[in-house]
């Protein structure tokens, strides 16, 4: 389990019900199935939609930009976007979706304001690469850069209430000081305001 996933595991509650939009191989949905959650994955890559399915977890294959208006208000506990945000052409559509199906959404993200990002961008001039971000420019899955401090705007500027957040690197938590240059992650609890 990647730090990420130990986070949001260690936040959702025993019985509780998860959506996990973009949910990629199934993976964080089966912990939690082990913490008796009713769990739901939407993934748009068929390949892994067939990962999930033969590892017996309920997956529907859809392209949520284009919404999952299939669910009910409220109708989850949490809806988990990790690291899949950034991913999604209508990141606020997506968000105000999953606030709506949801009563917490957790959402996850790399942050293209790290020092290392900047550094590499400064003295190279070239897109950073790295192993969290191994893609080219033009093949990369991260259609919008996200910095903690743009999350931050994004979500008082559309009236989305930070209930937690975390800043961590690939094994613990971070301070919070200076979170936007020094923290390579976000990850951030958000409900209705």
């Amino acid at each position: 389990m990647n730090f990420a996933d130990k986070i949001i595991y260690d936040l959702i509650p025993e019985n509780s019900k998860v959506l996990d939009l973009g949910c990629g191989d199934g993976s964080l949905l089966s912990n939690l199935k082990n913490k008796n959650c009713l769990i739901q994955g939407i993934e748009i890559n068929e390949d892994l939609v067939k990962s999930c399915i033969k590892n017996g977890i309920p997956v529907v294959q859809d392209d949520i930009d284009e919404g999952f208006e299939a669910y009910k208000d409220k109708s989850f506990d949490f809806v988990i976007l990790n690291y899949t945000l950034q991913a999604t052409y209508e990141p606020l559509f997506v968000m105000e979706k999953a606030i709506r199906v949801g009563e917490k959404v957790i959402v996850s993200f790399p942050n293209f304001a790290h020092i290392s990002i900047r550094a590499q961008l400064f003295f190279t001039g070239k897109m950073p690469k790295n192993k969290d971000l191994p893609y080219e420019w033009y093949n990369t899955p991260n259609i919008h850069l996200v910095s903690i401090l743009d999350f931050t705007n994004f979500c008082k500027n559309n009236n989305f209430q930070i209930e937690r957040k975390f800043f961590y690197n690939d094994k613990r938590l971070l301070a919070d000081f200076c979170p936007n240059l020094f923290s390579p992650y976000g990850l951030f609890v958000i409900k209705e305001q």
